[in-house]
């Protein structure tokens, strides 16, 4: 999930499509899907349909932080960070 979160921040209020968070992720379909929609039950991402830009393909999922899931995104970063810096004191 931080992997994702970090995706979605650098680019917070554009939409994504789920193929494009796949390869910059690297996440599986397995794993990302599913870990999508618990962010989206639990408030930290909100998912919209979207009609298709070429006539006879199907409608698309996107995706996009919501101000929770930027605010964790933020705290689970700068968690890191003070982590890292811990690390380098010892």
């Amino acid at each position: 999930m931080r992997l994702l979160l970090a995706v979605l921040s650098q680019q917070r209020s554009e939409w994504r499509h789920g193929y494009d968070l796949l390869k910059d992720t690297g996440l599986s379909s397995g794993t990302l899907y599913p870990l999508l929609m618990r962010m989206s039950d639990n408030g930290l991402v909100q998912a919209e349909w979207r009609e298709p830009a070429q006539p006879g393909r199907p409608p698309r999922h996107v995706y996009r932080l919501t101000a929770n899931g930027f605010a964790l995104a933020m705290e689970l970063t700068s968690g890191d960070a003070a982590l890292s810096g811990k690390e380098m004191l010892t």
